[in-house]
């Protein structure tokens, strides 16, 4: 089984994504991670590196490449990124999304712990981190469509859809447990991994 895991930013997708690596014993790849090392290694930040590529396909093409070929040749892993479910169709569709408020509080406390976020000099605002929420949302909304012709936000893509504004990082990977359970995976070690919030 490969679980692909989508959503909006600040919605959890990484924590849910890295819980459930340790819980499986699975290898987790991060699509975003690689976008954000590639942006940096030309000296950009990742909403530069997103708006280059509402003019430039390979930005996206280069990950997406390297999703494809990760589920033709793989299998029981985790992958996190906007467009896994699509590179990779057999895969457990999770999408994932959260209210502007709430996104913008989990952001800032990310920011405030982790450089590896590559957002340039974006500060802890929660105004400002809602408006580079929405520009970000509005540049993957335009590549995706330009390029594949596609909602990334439309949930009928999706297996399994959760708004986690009001859940804790424990009640989310519960729940997402509970729905892996149904298809027939049985996820380990649920108690150990749901104590922290």
């Amino acid at each position: 089984m490969i679980i692909s895991i989508s959503g909006t930013a600040g919605s959890g997708k990484s924590s849910l994504a890295k819980k459930l690596a340790v819980a499986l014993s699975w290898p987790r790849y991060y699509m975003g991670g690689l976008r954000r090392q590639k942006a940096a290694t030309l000296g950009l930040t990742l909403a530069q590196y997103n708006i280059l590529g509402e003019n430039d396909p390979s930005t996206d093409q280069e990950v997406d490449l390297y999703q494809k070929e990760l589920g033709e040749k793989n299998d029981n892993f985790i992958i996190e990124g906007r467009t896994s479910w699509y590179f990779i169709p057999q895969s457990v569709k999770i999408y994932l999304f959260a209210d502007h408020e709430t996104a913008a509080e989990r952001i800032a406390k990310d920011l405030a712990h982790s450089s590896e976020r590559n957002e340039g000099a974006l500060s802890a605002n929660r105004k400002d981190i809602i408006k580079s929420l929405q520009q970000r949302s509005q540049s993957d909304q335009i590549r995706y469509q330009k390029y594949y012709g596609f909602d990334v936000n439309n949930q009928s893509h999706y297996d399994f859809c959760l708004d986690t504004s009001s859940l804790s990082r424990a009640e989310v990977f519960r729940k997402i447990c509970h729905f892996l359970s149904q298809k027939g995976l049985n996820v380990p070690d649920w108690s150990g991994l749901t104590k922290s919030p």
